[in-house]
């Protein structure tokens, strides 16, 4: 079932994203499977790009599943860095060693 974007929503999953420790990242698709949205990893990136509107998040901290930086998010690389993510020699995050593993 998709999810409809509304404030609840948007708040929910800023939430997440505020918990998301420096040093770690999380996927989209994680997000949304700790949203209970499984299937709404993209809702979750276009939350993320209005997120400016509700506060101050580290969206920064969000990538897809095989570690990409969100395209048209120049800062992303950099800030990631600054905290200690580690990248692979292909330019996505090390997912193995960088995931965010919530406790749940």
């Amino acid at each position: 079932m998709a999810a409809k974007m509304n404030e609840e929503l948007i708040y929910e999953i800023l939430s997440v994203v505020e918990e998301i420790p420096e040093g770690k990242v999380a996927s989209y698709g994680q997000i949304a499977r700790l949203t209970g949205w499984d299937k709404n990893a993209r809702l979750v990136g276009k939350v993320l790009s209005c997120a400016e509107y509700y506060g101050n998040y580290p969206c920064h901290r969000v990538v897809n599943h095989a570690g990409r930086t969100a395209p048209h998010f120049m800062e992303q690389r950099k800030l990631l860095l600054e905290e200690g993510v580690i990248f692979k020699e292909n330019g996505c995050v090390d997912m193995g060693k960088c995931q965010w593993k919530e406790e749940g």
